[in-house]
């Protein structure tokens, strides 16, 4: 595995999906991982799989190293809460992914923007894109003031060359972090700090998994996921950024997980190199 030892990350909204699997995989290569979410405590039945403290507990079996902390990001206040506790406890920031998202509260159906339903803008930009916003907005002093350069931002996001995705509310939400990422590699680019929005492709959250009646082990038998990934394979493209002495070549560069694997020669989890997955024409 690329070696990120010494290196403190901070991945939100981890308990589940590309978030659990981005953490999982920074600490593999060595990371110390800072994730927060709103689900925690021991598992409980009846609720999605998946806590900040079952993930932390993931790490630490598996010789990682690392904190859970309980942060609701549309909680100012918490957030500011989470980087003053890493920088009391480690100085410093080398890795921040903003992968919190609330835009799965209500069904993403691609219907005309007239009929669907308002509270989209809520769960999307004030508990997506807001959110994501103001961990920067803590976290950047701290990763700016860090020691040595080659810092990175991630934003989770969708993104395949500015196609419509099909959902009004989803759409500007997803390219808001685009343009968020775009701004902030151009006042970010002296301190040598790379800020890249990154695409997934078809991922087998347990949301995904949940709906189709399945779950990781049967995945193969389900014919809408031949070609899905596991969330694994966004966090392999996370560490061979962060890894990447020459990663400021793609800063403010939308990156799809699909692309960066024949970049880097990394492979998901069954052996297999998912392509990128495409917007229908």
């Amino acid at each position: 595995m690329t070696n990120l030892q010494g290196k403190v990350a901070l991945v939100t909204g981890a308990s589940r999906g590309a978030g659990r699997g981005i953490a999982l995989e920074l600490a593999k290569a060595g990371a110390y991982v800072y994730l927060t979410g709103r689900s925690f405590g021991a598992q409980q039945e009846g609720r999605r799989k998946g806590t900040v403290d079952s993930v932390i507990n993931e790490i630490l079996l598996s010789g990682g190293e690392g904190a859970a902390i309980r942060c609701d990001h549309t909680q100012d206040s918490q957030t500011e809460s989470v980087v003053r506790q890493i920088t009391e406890e480690q100085g410093r920031l080398d890795i921040l992914v903003n992968n919190v998202w609330g835009g799965n509260e209500l069904p993403i159906d691609s219907k005309p923007f007239w009929e669907l339903p308002t509270e989209h803008w809520g769960n999307m930009f004030d508990a997506g894109v807001r959110a994501q916003l103001m961990t920067n907005y803590y976290a950047i002093p701290l990763m700016r003031s860090s020691q040595d350069s080659g810092g990175l931002i991630i934003h989770t996001t969708y993104w395949d060359r500015y196609k419509y995705i099909g959902n009004l509310y989803y759409d500007l939400a997803k390219n808001a972090l685009v343009r968020m990422s775009y701004g902030l590699s151009v006042e970010l680019t002296a301190d040598g700090i790379a800020v890249i929005p990154l695409s997934p492709g078809w991922m087998r959250t347990e949301l995904v998994l949940e709906s189709l009646g399945t779950d990781e082990a049967r995945w193969q038998e389900v014919e809408e996921l031949k070609s899905s990934e596991s969330t694994a394979y966004i966090g392999r493209a996370v560490v061979a950024l962060a890894a990447d002495a020459d990663k400021m070549a793609l800063t403010g560069i939308p990156q799809q997980v699909g692309e960066l694997a024949e970049k880097y020669g990394f492979t998901d989890i069954d052996g297999r190199r998912v392509p990128v997955f495409h917007v229908p024409e």
